[in-house]
């Protein structure tokens, strides 16, 4: 069995004392910051069904969702001023239905999470996890056309793959006790995108690895904020991170930071807004500005810290500033309509277009590619034999305070 550990030369909290919280974290950001702010959140005029059945706009007839986790910025003269400037709420009033929709697509995010939580098991195809996970939050999130849905595809990538893994049709691997499975998923409101990730690993040996990557996210969230250097919120990242150890088979394995993947801002319907968040050092001087939203990832590995392409592609997404492009493949121009209909430049996968009766359509989607058109995601592997682990959430930097609004009570 596995036992966390922290490295001497490194005097924070020890590992075990993270691994309560990677069972029950929903306490551990308050370890953070004393600005905490518990919010008004109505009462659902519904209860939820188990398996969840009841959308999340008939449960909030009033059209009011439940908020986030709100935290003061972390320089007290900043939080004083923005909490108490009435500029500042005026601007967050005239956000404030923006910040509806972001809420929305959380709660149904939450409630997807925590009934799969409960339902998963080992022995499971991951085809299976994917398809009832999705079918899940589309009823809660009402999924219609681009204005509500699914924001990307639901990833479950195993051990040593870190991210980008959906199973494609025929893919029959099973989930077994002791994987590491990154569960990826994304809602959507008019574009507002809840970009939120969790780790599941039923054998405790792991649950230190899990720790460790869970800190370090807490810890980008803690330090992101109005003003705050992208590189310096990687450097306290794997400061957290790399702080940890984890005991396999009679071996210690420093938990790595892996060094090129990164958050990064979240735009109305495209999913990489145009800065990223490093999870290491770095010299980025680029600051968060007000009134952004940003997805804070961190990815944890008993491996080299590195990723690379691997396994079969399923990931696509259409290029957010693609130009026109003459197009021979008679195939090719009606893939891309459907793509237009259905995802504009959302995320998708091979399975969402075998769920619209596409078929034979792998030759016109390689023309899209290679004109530039879409772009291929595949898998993100470490060397094989790792483990790897993720956590993720959305956060708004609202110009009163900061707003974890994917939170949950599991994490």
């Amino acid at each position: 069995a596995g036992g966390g550990k922290k490295k001497k030369k490194k005097k924070k909290k020890k590992a075990c004392d993270s691994c309560d919280g990677a069972k029950n974290p929903s306490d551990i950001l308050l370890l953070y910051s004393s600005g905490y702010r518990e919010p008004r959140d109505p009462a659902p005029a519904k209860r939820q069904t188990t398996p969840p059945s009841v959308p999340i706009s008939a449960q909030y007839p009033q059209g009011k969702y439940p908020g986030g986790m709100e935290l003061d910025y972390t320089e007290e003269v900043m939080a004083a001023h923005r909490c108490g400037s009435e500029e500042k709420r005026a601007l967050d009033r005239a956000s404030s239905d923006v910040y509806n929709e972001f809420r929305r697509a959380a709660e149904a995010h939450r409630q997807t999470r925590k009934y799969i939580q409960s339902w998963l098991k080992p022995g499971m195809k991951l085809i299976d996890v994917c398809e009832h996970l999705e079918d899940t939050a589309r009823t809660l999130v009402e999924a219609k056309g681009l204005s509500a849905g699914l924001a990307f595809p639901t990833g479950c990538s195993l051990n040593h793959c870190a991210a980008h893994y959906t199973p494609n049709a025929g893919d029959q691997t099973v989930l077994g006790y002791d994987d590491v499975c990154k569960l990826d998923f994304g809602t959507h409101v008019n574009g507002h995108i809840i970009d939120c990730a969790f780790t599941i690993a039923f054998n405790p040996k792991y649950q230190p690895l899990l720790a460790a990557v869970q800190d370090a996210t807490y810890t980008g969230i803690r330090v992101a904020g109005i003003d705050a250097r992208l590189g310096e919120i990687g450097e306290q990242i794997q400061e957290a991170m790399e702080s940890y150890e984890l005991e396999l088979e009679g071996k210690t394995y420093q938990v790595k930071a892996i060094r090129n993947l990164n958050g990064h801002s979240v735009c109305p319907y495209r999913i990489h807004g145009g800065k990223s968040v490093p999870i290491v050092k770095s010299s980025d001087a680029t600051k968060m500005e007000e009134g952004e939203f940003y997805a804070i990832e961190t990815f944890g590995s008993t491996g080299r810290g590195v990723v690379h392409d691997d396994m079969d592609c399923s990931h696509y997404m259409k290029c957010f500033e693609s130009r026109h492009v003459p197009l021979r493949m008679q195939r090719a121009k009606q893939l891309l309509n459907v793509i237009n209909q259905n995802f504009d430049t959302l995320a998708f996968c091979r399975r969402w277009l075998d769920r619209l009766g596409q078929s034979r359509y792998l030759m016109a989607l390689r023309s899209l590619c290679e004109a530039g058109i879409v772009e291929a995601y595949p898998p993100l592997c470490d060397v094989r034999g790792c483990h790897t682990a993720q956590y993720e959430h959305t956060i708004l930097l609202r110009p009163t305070c900061k707003e974890v609004v994917s939170k949950g009570e599991d994490y």
